[in-house]
């Protein structure tokens, strides 16, 4: 196109995109604009666009935006050069333009380029060397913006821009490639460092990449009708629980209880990438292909993390919880830090960089240790390495230098900070939590559990952290449902603190995935609503009486209704759901022997004809308590009260004798008065028993006890005895370690101070080692140690060298001649002796 030819940038114009696109091109209408593909190059990027566009058809409904390293000061001749091999329109980028289908649109120098809408925002300047990472910004806003309909590529360059947002991309369902290592038109840098994070759906050469995503994008097109007004498939929640069952059973971790919106979209995510059109096609290829579950749990794993992310939270952290953790420790003090969900290490060794500059001045330091988990161990292992490819996104210039060495292309954290940080597999859900925790940071966890996951990780947490302890969350996460837990220091930073609050209970993490906590009887009632209310209402069919439901320990967790109000009367005080603390006084004493009836036969039981009074009035009750039962117990019962009318009046009638009702009524009180009585004898005596039983069980428990004691007292003694052994066996090895490193720099320095080739060998005519004099003579490097000399090429003319060799080892004496060098006319001494070790030993020449 010629240089001064122009997209329409207005939004609002009447032109149509048939208009900006290049005559004849098949562009699909805005209404239904298509995918925007981010790829991102630096050096040897020219060769690898020219090869990417040469095979890309001009009519594929999407758009493209080139994202590459430019000089601020030079003239970017990419939109000329790329307009010779594409009939696409391709354009330098300006602000505010729309980002139209079968179109070219390219970063213009010195600046930093996003999206919005639809929408390029281009800023000037760009910022300085060290913090610019145009294809990580860019492909960050694409992320966000297009979603699903986001493509990332990541060709030719050094260097790991691109791999953050390339993750991000395929965080938020988009498609990503890398440019493979074999191609020709590759530096390896950066591909290298997307490809490492496994966030990489495909790795291929340049020249296959343009039909890969055309056959993605018309996947995607095809599947569209089947997805919700959310982008969500319809057909995928029917089917979730079988993929979650079998992801389950080879991995061992549950992701039932994340939000299914959640698995959904990583499910269509892993569909769209296999091109798999149905969800039961996908069980079909898992089960013939079982690695498949492999990469939908890593899938599901995405870790979208780097060094200080969000660095105004880092910052609150700092000064709201770190410096006031370190300030007034000492050298006997202890600092506990917990990263759960940690993924590749980055948020792990942000917070001990953070401690170690809180630090900085402090004479003596205490102890910190933090223990950061993950439930991929894939990640764990790269966050074990402490290793990053350079330059490391999120860290100044200065962070970088200090807390970080330089490897070649990568960065390692210093052992200063490495020794800090304890990585290990755990699951924050399964798994028990750390315990005397002084702040535990967990960005970005719980955004991805339901609502009751939530509650059980929150506990957890709870219980893990000290009575002062702090919780650092992320940006779109809160403590809306535990403020009985938590209260807010820092709300813009999500930073909280621990409450000390009475009868918190640890989740119950004695089942496999985390089996329901046990807590107040309520609390585990309401995890069987339903099951109580259908019960319930099946028991009662035949009554419909005010009714009430009751645990065994005589708990209230169902009201039927306001009918139940006259038999209840709320004692004074804090409030209560114990039955005889709310039941009326004239009703406690038969409704507790009709339960103690129910509970004793496990059958329903009826008391017809119980005179009590109920609001000054005195009436006739029918009592009816029916067993629920469950796995064969009773869990529950059912406690109803039937009004069977007004009781008879006291008057006596003629010949002064009581009324017939007042005296039945009075020997059924009497009835039920002696069986309570029987009854509460019985279990009295039973008790009194057991009490016996336990309380000599108790004392023999005691002894035992005592007598373990006094072993581990004594166990305590031998350990601390040999803990101070091992201390000091620790500090002498440490000091001939030391020795031995000066030792070995002098013989280092002495042997190439004097300038004298020198080979040593094994006994088997293998390099042990040799001075850098003797490149010059053989051919060897550093990786030739522990091969043959035989097999190395050599520049002397001495073919005796094994003969002589075995005489030495032989015969025990020197042997000395005289050689040249082939070619050269260079004439040396050459002496072979015995290798003497410090024993005497001979071990080589």
């Amino acid at each position: 196109m010629a240089a001064d030819e122009k997209i329409n940038l207005d939004p609002s114009s009447s032109s149509t995109p048939e208009e900006v696109a290049t005559d004849g091109s098949n562009t699909e209408p805005l209404t239904n604009p298509g995918i925007i593909v981010g790829i991102g190059a630096s050096a040897g990027g020219l060769e690898a666009y020219r090869s990417f566009f040469a095979c890309m058809p001009a009519d594929s409904g999407m758009a493209f935006v080139l994202v590459q390293h430019l000089a601020p000061d030079h003239k970017s001749m990419l939109s000329e050069l790329l307009g010779k091999v594409t009939t696409m329109k391709v354009v330098e980028a300006a602000d505010g333009m729309v980002v139209h289908p079968n179109c070219v649109f390219v970063i213009p120098p010195d600046a930093t380029m996003t999206i919005q809408n639809r929408h390029l925002k281009v800023d000037r300047p760009a910022p300085p060397r060290e913090h610019r990472r145009p294809i990580d910004s860019f492909m960050l806003s694409l992320a966000e913006d297009q979603g699903e309909n986001a493509i990332s590529i990541i060709l030719s360059g050094t260097g790991s821009d691109g791999t953050l947002g390339l993750t991000a991309i395929k965080e938020h369902g988009g498609f990503t490639l890398a440019q493979a290592e074999y191609d020709s038109h590759a530096l390896p840098g950066m591909p290298q460092s997307a490809a490492s994070t496994g966030q990489v759906d495909d790795v291929l050469a340049v020249e296959a990449m343009p039909a890969r995503i055309i056959a993605y994008a018309k996947h995607l097109s095809g599947v569209a009708a089947n997805k919700d007004g959310d982008g969500m498939r319809q057909d995928a929640v029917s089917h979730l629980a079988t993929i979650m069952g079998a992801l389950r059973a080879r991995s061992g971790h549950d992701f039932s209880q994340y939000k299914e919106k959640t698995l959904v979209r990583r499910l269509q995510r892993r569909m769209q990438v296999l091109e798999i059109e149905t969800p039961a096609a996908y069980i079909e290829h898992f089960r013939a292909q079982p690695d498949e579950l492999d990469l939908l749990f890593r899938e599901l794993l995405i870790g979208v993390t780097h060094f200080f992310r969000d660095p105004a939270s880092f910052e609150a952290l700092d000064e709201a919880v770190i410096k006031g953790l370190v300030a007034g420790k000492g050298a006997d003090d202890e600092i506990r830090i917990w990263v759960p969900g940690c993924a590749t290490g980055q948020e792990a060794y942000t917070i001990a960089i953070l401690m170690r500059e809180a630090m900085d001045r402090r004479r003596p330091k205490p102890k910190v240790q933090i223990f950061a988990t993950d439930i991929d161990e894939r990640a764990i292992a790269i966050a074990r390495l402490g290793r990053y490819r350079k330059p490391i996104a999120g860290l100044t210039t200065e962070r970088a230098e200090r807390w970080f060495a330089k490897d070649g292309d990568e960065c390692c954290v210093i052992a200063e900070i490495r020794e800090m940080c304890i990585f290990s597999a755990h699951s924050v859900i399964k798994h028990p939590p750390f315990s005397r925790i002084d702040l535990i940071s967990c960005r970005n966890l719980l955004i991805y559990i339901d609502a009751s996951m939530q509650d059980r990780v929150m506990k957890t947490f709870h219980y893990a952290l000290k009575p002062d302890g702090r919780l650092f969350l992320g940006s779109s996460e809160s403590v809306t449902r535990s403020t009985r837990l938590f209260s807010v220091v820092d709300k813009k930073h999500r930073i909280f603190a621990r409450r000390e609050v009475e009868g918190a209970v640890l989740p119950d993490f004695s089942a496999a995935g985390g089996a329901i906590e046990s807590s107040s009887p309520s609390a585990s009632a309401r995890t069987n609503d339903n099951l109580i209310d259908k019960s319930a209402r099946r028991l009662m069919e035949q009554h419909y009486p005010p009714h009430i439901v009751i645990d065994a320990r005589h708990q209230i967790v169902r009201f039927s209704g306001g009918a139940i109000g006259p038999y209840l009367e709320p004692s004074a005080g804090a409030p209560s759901f114990a039955l005889f603390e709310i039941l009326r006084r004239p009703l406690r004493s038969p409704v507790r022997a009709a339960l103690q009836e129910a509970q004793t036969t496990g059958a329903p039981v009826r008391h017809e004809a119980v005179m009590v009074r109920l609001q000054n009035n005195l009436r006739r009750i029918t009592l009816i308590v029916e067993p629920m039962l469950e796995n064969g117990e009773a869990a529950h019962f059912v406690l109803a009260f039937q009004d069977a009318g007004p009781g008879a009046t006291p008057a006596s009638n003629a010949a002064g004798s009581p009324p017939a009702a007042v005296v039945q009524a009075l020997e059924h009180e009497l009835r039920t008065t002696r069986v309570q009585l029987q009854s509460t004898i019985d279990e009295l005596e039973v008790a009194n028993e057991e009490m016996k039983s336990s309380n000599e069980e108790y004392q023999s428990v005691n002894e035992e006890f005592q007598s373990s004691n006094e072993e581990l007292e004594t166990a305590k003694e031998e350990m601390q005895s040999i803990n101070e052994e091992i201390q000091t066996v620790n500090a002498e090895m440490a000091s001939k370690n030391e020795q031995l490193t000066v030792v070995n720099s002098d013989l280092k320095n002495l042997l190439e101070s004097t300038e004298v080739a020198t080979l040593f060998l094994d006994e088997t005519l293998r390099v042990r080692s040799f001075t850098r004099g003797l490149t010059d003579i053989f051919h060897l490097r550093d990786a030739d140690v522990g091969r043959p000399i035989t097999e190395i090429v050599s520049l002397l003319d001495y073919s005796e060298l094994k003969r002589d060799v075995t005489a030495v080892l032989r015969d025990l004496g020197v042997i000395e001649r005289q050689v040249t060098l082939k070619d050269a006319g260079m004439t040396f001494i050459l002496r072979l002796r015995p290798y003497r070790t410090i024993y005497n030993v001979i071990d080589g020449v």
